[in-house]
């Protein structure tokens, strides 16, 4: 899997914090459905937003691998066109978050 910053900051209007914008290989999963290689398009501590991937149902959570990081739990929050938004069930650490954009950078 690969990681590469794509720009430092990414803001929105339907974010409330500033994003980093990445481009990151992750995979994800809904239910027991197969995990699908999809491209985290930006993050922050709280949420993420990736590349739309096929059959999103927003009820149900999601899990995301990615890399340099434990298996994390998401709830879907919105789609858009060819993105989903999501917000992770538990926040990322500061330090672990920085910690992932270092690498990203470096990679």
């Amino acid at each position: 899997m690969e990681i590469n910053v794509k720009s430092e900051l990414a803001g929105g209007e339907r974010n409330r914090e500033e994003r980093s914008r990445v481009i990151i290989d992750c995979e994800v999963r809904q239910g027991a459905r197969p995990w699908r290689v999809t491209l985290l398009e930006d993050m922050s501590p709280n949420g993420f937003c990736i590349a739309w991937f096929p059959g999103c149902r927003p009820e149900i959570p999601l899990r995301i691998r990615i890399p340099g990081l434990q298996l994390l739990s998401a709830n879907v929050r919105w789609q858009k066109d060819s993105s989903v938004g999501c917000e992770f069930d538990a926040p990322l650490h500061v330090a672990v978050f920085e910690h992932l954009l270092a690498q990203a950078r470096q990679g």
